[in-house]
């Protein structure tokens, strides 16, 4: 869960500024009390305010939209869960006709247009899976294997979704980019 910490930290250095960060997050999804905790934690250790906007349908995404604009954010952190996930094209397309700089938990996102995203590398949480696969069909018992979470990550940036929010993207954040789309 400390992706959400991650998250917010490459938010910051893009927009040192911010004095109010909104993070989007469905309060349905099992893990987003946890996930706001962290952020909140992580918030307050670094100074930052954050406005965290509960959404749970297309309506409540188009309203967050709005009050994080009227409550000051100048920048999202778009939480995690299947329902943002499904979400994610409308939830590009509001970042955009409001001209805010959005950090994504999937590369989706940024495919679908949005400025930036940091997540687990799908095709390494494949291979993993396909190596406990094997050593299954070898006869290992799958109780009996260690639980593994992801030690790969990819950072990705969309320079054309950048240039239209007439944002200067970092050298910095740039060198730390596994993928540039330009």
């Amino acid at each position: 869960m400390e992706l959400g910490a991650k998250r917010l930290g490459l938010l910051r250095e893009l927009r040192p500024e911010a004095a109010r960060i909104a993070v989007l997050v469905d309060p349905k999804y099992p893990l987003t009390e946890r996930f706001v905790s962290e952020v909140r934690a992580a918030a307050s250790a670094i100074g930052q305010q954050i406005e965290v906007l509960y959404v749970g349908s297309d309506r409540e995404i188009e309203t967050a939209f709005t009050t994080l604009v009227q409550r000051g954010a100048v920048a999202l952190h778009a939480g995690i869960g299947a329902f943002l996930t499904s979400q994610r094209e409308q939830i590009v397309a509001l970042a955009a006709r409001h001209r805010i700089p959005a950090i994504y938990n999937a590369r989706e996102y940024v495919v679908a247009g949005g400025l930036m995203s940091y997540a687990p590398s799908i095709p390494d949480a494949f291979r993993q899976a396909g190596i406990y696969a094997g050593r299954i069909l070898k006869g290992e018992k799958p109780a009996d294997l260690p639980v593994q979470q992801s030690t790969k990550f990819e950072f990705v940036i969309n320079l054309k979704t950048a240039k239209t929010l007439g944002l200067e993207i970092p050298d910095r954040l740039l060198a730390l980019a596994d993928e540039v789309i330009e």
